[in-house]
């Protein structure tokens, strides 16, 4: 059976021979002019036997090619592929055969994720899958860091004290404007919130109360806390994330120094120290924040509101804030130091990186909130 489509002058002839000595075996033999210029067959159009097995080619009648013949003969041995046919390709020119060799040898990457109609059932079970791997690799890089750590404490790290000043005075005064901003800020505003409705009642006074209370126990924490993980916990992330993507820290682990004395501890060290300071300076200019309003909005005097706010106010305030702000120092490090070193080895992930080390410090420091407050309220500190 055989299969033409002429052109005015290059014409291209199909033609499937079938063996009668070797049952199952067919010839596909082709002639012509198989350039896509040409008005070439479509390899739907070819009809192979129903009982065909095995398909070879017989095509020294060919006097030119070029992609329209590889479209032909790719889209065949789709078709074969589909009908079980073994196809034998030695009898095609040397370079369609060597390209569609090679085009087989790369395996077809596959997307469907249904398997026995369960596709929802295998995403749920996969998405659980990548949650605990990605729960015991935080795992192993916090005991890691705390080995690190140990090992600070007794001498025995290779964590240089410059590097560690370096990353207290990124993470300490040149972060000093953004927060002297912030605080003032923040006392300011909820200063004003609170004498709203204190002033209906004639309790103005109490403004005091509130600022003392408010910022040095929850706002002033969460601002410095917030402020440190878009600044330098993406800070970390970056940098950290730009080495990996540069092979540095690969280079680190092959001259024997480890990423975690090195790249780690400091910076974890420095949010440590320079988180807490960094609060108690907030809750100074949270608290003049608020003074300004009790002078010159509730009419209160120097002496009025430093006698109430410090007859409400307690030292746990303080410390609670104070013990917040640490717990926000370790948290950001941890997030930032994790997303660099874990980033992908594209400029792609580091941004990635970044992204996901302020996300996930926000949502710690949430829930570490959380967790302080209803703690101190059962305490009663």
């Amino acid at each position: 059976m055989s299969l033409r489509r002429k052109t005015s002058t290059k014409p291209v002839h199909v033609a499937v021979v079938t063996d009668t000595h070797t049952p199952g075996l067919s010839t596909l033999r082709m002639e012509g002019c198989w350039k896509k210029d040409n008005s070439l067959p479509q390899a739907s159009q070819v009809a192979i036997p129903q009982d065909a097995s095995h398909l070879v080619f017989d095509c020294d009648g060919i006097t030119e090619w070029d992609s329209g013949l590889l479209a032909f003969l790719n889209n065949l041995l789709d078709i074969a592929h589909k009908r079980n046919i073994d196809v034998n390709l030695d009898g095609l020119p040397e370079g369609p055969r060597r390209l569609l060799r090679l085009a087989q040898a790369v395996p077809i990457k596959e997307t469907d994720i249904s398997h026995d109609g369960g596709g929802w059932v295998h995403h749920i079970g996969q998405k659980a899958i990548n949650i605990i791997n990605v729960t015991l690799a935080i795992n192993r890089f916090i005991g890691e860091l705390t080995i690190a750590l140990l090992k600070f404490c007794v001498g025995m790290a290779h964590t240089r004290w410059i590097n560690v000043w370096d990353q207290i005075s990124k993470a300490g005064y040149q972060a000093l404007p953004l927060i002297s901003m912030i605080g003032y800020l923040i006392g300011l505003i909820l200063a004003f919130i609170g004498s709203i409705p204190l002033k209906m009642f004639g309790a103005d006074i109490f403004v005091a109360s509130l600022v003392g209370i408010g910022v040095l126990r929850l706002m002033s924490p969460v601002m410095v806390g917030t402020v440190m993980a878009g600044r330098t916990g993406a800070s970390f992330a970056a940098e950290l994330g730009s080495m990996n993507v540069n092979d540095e820290i690969d280079a680190f682990q092959a001259m024997g120094v480890s990423p975690m004395d090195f790249l780690v501890l400091p910076r974890f060290l420095a949010l440590c120290v320079m988180v807490p300071l960094l609060c108690l300076y907030s809750d100074l200019l949270g608290v003049l924040g608020g003074m300004t309003v009790g002078l010159f909005y509730s009419n209160l005097t120097y002496l009025e509101f430093y006698k109430q706010m410090t007859s409400t106010t307690t030292i746990n305030d303080l410390l609670v804030g104070v013990f917040t702000s640490f717990i926000f120092g370790i948290l950001i490090s941890i997030c930032g130091c994790y997303q660099g070193i874990k980033c992908g080895r594209n400029s792609t992930a580091v941004g990635q990186a970044a992204t996901t080390a302020v996300v996930s410090s926000m949502v710690c420091m949430t829930i570490a909130s959380a967790i302080i407050t209803v703690l101190t309220v059962i305490l009663k500190i």
